[in-house]
């Protein structure tokens, strides 16, 4: 068995997107490891606050009850303030994750790997996905880390499958539904995601998909991101999260339906 460790940038990222890997991965007996990078004290502040309460804490206990839902072993924070998204003020946070200095925050990622012992770091793609400036730092933090470890984990991707996601909304407009454009420019002025082409792994949790669906719901108060995945219809939320994609830099070019941590992974 293998331990892996991934790297998120806030908490409820863990929930969308790779919450059915990590939750097969332990149901087969790995250990897994959570690093949360930032407290996401710029997500949606919940009305029902409790005087004294900050936002952080709140989506601190969210995210201890999501880690339950799956089963992970283990969380550990890094602490750094929620970036916003490009061009906010709380870009300039003296604390904010963006501008951290990448080579300490690696170390620190580091730190558990060398702890745990890990077989494999999990971070995002070059572009974190869908250019969030945290998720992007989240990718250069990851891809140092790996090389600090004095034994280097595999490392593999977190994204976002663009084909796929394109196919879905041409489906949802025919429908009638007002969906985003996963090729219109994001955050950083890039599409959303990684083409098909560039994929390494789709890992069905097709049958995970009710368990990942419970762990977004841990994240009640992020009402207008959380809130608009689980105002899905099932058969819709199925078909939008019932695969997750991995990049696997240094592999032979060519998406595989497989699980990456078998030990034949095409199985």
């Amino acid at each position: 068995m293998s331990t892996i460790v991934f790297l998120h940038a806030h908490p409820d990222d863990e929930a969308s997107q790779t919450s059915g890997t990590m939750a097969r991965a332990v149901d087969e007996g790995h250990r897994v490891v959570l690093v949360v990078a930032t407290n996401g004290e710029h997500g949606t502040a919940p009305e029902d606050l409790a005087p004294g309460e900050t936002v952080a804490q709140r989506r601190r206990r969210e995210l201890t009850a999501s880690a339950e839902v799956i089963g992970l072993h283990r969380v550990e924070w890094l602490g750094y303030a929620d970036s916003g998204m490009s061009g906010w003020e709380q870009n300039a946070h003296e604390r904010a994750f963006a501008t951290a200095d990448v080579e300490q925050a690696a170390r620190r990622v580091a730190a558990v790997l060398e702890e745990e012992g890990a077989d494999v770091l999990v971070g995002y793609d070059w572009h974190g996905g869908y250019g969030h400036p945290d998720h992007v730092q989240v990718h250069r933090v990851a891809l140092a880390a790996a090389g600090l470890a004095s034994r280097t984990p595999r490392r593999l991707e977190s994204t976002m499958n663009r084909d796929a996601m394109r196919e879905l909304t041409l489906l949802a407009r025919a429908a009638g539904q007002e969906v985003f454009d996963p090729d219109a420019p994001m955050d950083d002025g890039n599409p959303m995601g990684t083409p098909a082409a560039e994929l390494h792994w789709r890992v069905d949790v097709r049958d995970l998909v009710e368990r990942k669906r419970a762990a977004l719901a841990c994240h009640a108060s992020q009402t207008s991101d959380v809130g608009m995945m689980l105002a899905m219809p099932p058969e819709v939320f199925a078909a939008a999260f019932g695969f997750e994609h991995f990049i696997e830099p240094g592999c032979a070019p060519g998406m595989v339906q497989g699980w990456p941590f078998a030990a034949d992974p095409g199985s």
